[in-house]
C-alpha cells in the first residue's frame, strides 16, 4: 500500500525555536524544569542559552511528502524515539523535514495492519544535523479498508 513511498521524503521546511512556544509546551507536558524558560538559569547553563524540552520537536512543520496521502483520522501513533547530536536553543531556526523509512503488514488480532516507519529530521541552518526521530504509524484494517477504495 505505502511500499512505493519509501525513501521519499518533504522539501525542508523552517521553524523557529520560540520562547513562548518552549514555555507553553513545557507547561502542558508538566516538566516546569527552569532551563527551558528561566533566562537566568539558560544564562549560566553549559549552553548559555535556554533548551527546549526534548520532545518539543513534536510541533515542527516537517514539510509534505508528495504522494503520501494519510488520513486525517484513524491513524495510531505507535512508537517515536528521539536521536540529539545537542539540544535545541530557544530563538534558533530548524530546517525540518521528514523521509518514509519503511512500510510493513501485519496480521492481528484486529486485522490486517499496516507500519508506516517515518523519519523526523531538524538541520541548522549550516545543514548541520540537530536532531532525528523515528516514528512509527499504525494504519488499522478499517482505515486501510478506506484508503484503497
Amino acid at each position: 500500500m505505502f511500499k512505493d513511498q519509501i525513501g521519499k521524503q518533504s522539501n525542508k521546511v523552517k521553524n523557529v525555536v520560540e520562547r513562548g512556544a518552549v514555555k507553553k509546551f513545557a507547561e502542558s507536558i508538566g516538566d516546569l524544569h527552569p532551563i527551558y524558560f528561566d533566562e537566568e538559569v539558560g544564562e549560566q547553563s553549559r549552553y548559555r542559552k535556554n533548551i527546549a524540552p526534548p520532545t518539543f520537536p513534536r510541533v515542527f512543520d516537517y514539510g509534505v511528502i508528495e504522494g503520501l496521502n494519510l488520513p486525517n483520522k484513524g491513524l495510531i501513533h505507535g512508537e517515536q524515539t528521539f536521536h540529539y547530536v545537542r539540544p535545541l536553543l530557544v530563538g534558533e531556526e530548524v530546517y525540518c523535514y521528514s523521509k518514509v523509512k519503511n512500510y510493513f503488514e501485519k496480521k492481528g488480532n484486529f486485522g490486517e495492519m499496516g507500519f508506516l516507519v517515518l523519519e523526523n529530521y531538524g538541520d541548522d541552518a549550516a545543514g548541520n544535523t540537530i536532531f532525528s526521530s523515528t516514528s512509527t504509524v499504525v494504519i488499522s484494517e478499517a482505515v486501510r479498508k478506506v484508503l484503497t477504495r
